[in-house]
């Protein structure tokens, strides 16, 4: 099980190792290009290759990317629809070029219409993404906290277009404060079993690849997507031992996205925290 985090990239890509690095990662997360815009350029072969070498020479990796926060698979407005695809299949080339295992994103919104109306589309998208996307390539679906319609909030919906999709390629992130806000207790050792039994049925534990690991600033079942630091909000530390404890997570790498001790992002102290966990439960 190893812990890293979301890092920036501003700079260069590889930059993202340099700073991981330096908060003590073994796994990384990071955008390729800014995750409020669409705007996209193929990364520098320079920073490619500095990325692959920083990697391998500093022993951090798996990479992953995170797809921008604009893309929306289930809207209703077709040209929106086909600037995710594009932004998608970028992210997907870039994650190839810099040897990253996947690129982890949001499935977006129904909007209203519901989770059957967008279905197919939803699984059309994703189906052409994957066609103009390298075969080496992970395409990872992270579970949603549920608000603003957002779809993929349960795992009966993530093993939907999963099983629409029907290709090796496609895996899961689980994000462990949306799993809380959407009804999924993981902070107690009875309830975090049926909820990876659950997973186990729709999804498949073998497509699980990765974990964000966040702290709920909000409390159990509210449907909103609010991190907190590790320890610090309604999963708790205890919580953490035992999702950190369950055999689904034992070769897992673990993401942090949390706002950090001085609000600027993972760093060490949040880092140290979940190693502390892992090494208490014995997952190392």
């Amino acid at each position: 099980m190893k812990i890293g985090a979301h890092v920036s990239s501003a700079g260069g890509l590889s930059n993202a190792i340099d700073r991981g690095a330096e908060i003590g990662a073994e796994t990384v997360q990071l955008f390729c290009s800014p995750p409020q815009g669409w705007a996209f350029k193929s990364p520098p072969e320079d920073q490619v290759i500095a990325f692959r070498q920083k990697s391998e020479e500093m022993g951090i990796g798996p990479a992953f990317l995170h797809g921008i926060y604009l893309m929306n698979f289930g809207s209703p407005n077709p040209e929106l629809v086909e600037k995710s695809i594009a932004a998608l299949v970028n992210y997907m080339g870039c994650a190839s070029q810099i040897g990253a295992q996947g690129v982890i994103f949001h499935c977006g919104s129904h909007k209203g219409a519901g989770y059957d109306a967008i279905l197919k589309q939803t699984t059309d998208a994703l189906a052409e993404v994957l066609k103009q996307s390298p075969s080496d390539t992970q395409l990872i679906i992270e579970n949603t906290a549920g608000m603003g319609n957002h779809i993929c909030a349960s795992f009966a919906e993530i093993g939907g277009v999963m099983k629409g999709l029907a290709s090796p390629q496609v895996k899961v992130c689980l994000d462990t404060e949306h799993a809380f806000a959407a009804g999924y207790d993981v902070s107690q050792k009875d309830t975090l079993a049926r909820a990876m039994e659950e997973f186990d049925k729709e999804i498949g534990l073998s497509n699980l690849a990765a974990v964000h690991a966040n702290d709920a600033m909000v409390e159990f079942g509210s449907g909103i997507d609010r991190h907190e630091n590790i320890g610090e909000g309604h999963i708790g530390v205890a919580g953490f031992e035992v999702i950190m404890a369950h055999p689904a997570f034992r070769d897992v790498p673990f993401l942090l996205e949390v706002p950090g001790t001085d609000k600027k992002g993972p760093d060490r102290d949040q880092l140290d925290r979940v190693k502390d966990i892992r090494m208490r439960v014995g997952a190392e």
